[in-house]
């Protein structure tokens, strides 16, 4: 998937993923969302340190915080993104466990 296929900040609510979409930047996802890694849109430097961070394709991800930085949890460790960064990381929402 590419930049331009992904929906623009105007079009999308904020803290959702698009009407229809199941895949959506981690940077529109509202904290306390568990998420599940589908994409890395990065270079295959950028990758590589990525999943060495944790953020492997199929890795869950709860998002903590957006104010700043995008502040996950990723394998029990707190990691800070720029928002920048966090646009290129596709995620699917996962449903809420009981």
């Amino acid at each position: 998937m590419n930049k331009e296929n992904l929906p623009s900040a105007g079009e999308v609510p904020e803290g959702q993923c698009a009407a229809g979409k199941a895949i959506c930047p981690l940077s529109r996802v509202a904290a306390g969302t568990v998420v599940c890694v589908r994409e890395l849109a990065v270079t295959s430097e950028v990758s590589d340190r990525l999943r060495e961070m944790g953020f492997g394709v199929d890795q869950h991800v709860k998002l903590l915080s957006t104010q700043d930085s995008v502040i996950c949890l990723v394998c029990n460790a707190r990691v800070a993104l720029s928002e920048k960064l966090a646009d290129l990381i596709l995620v699917e929402r996962l449903a809420p466990t009981a």
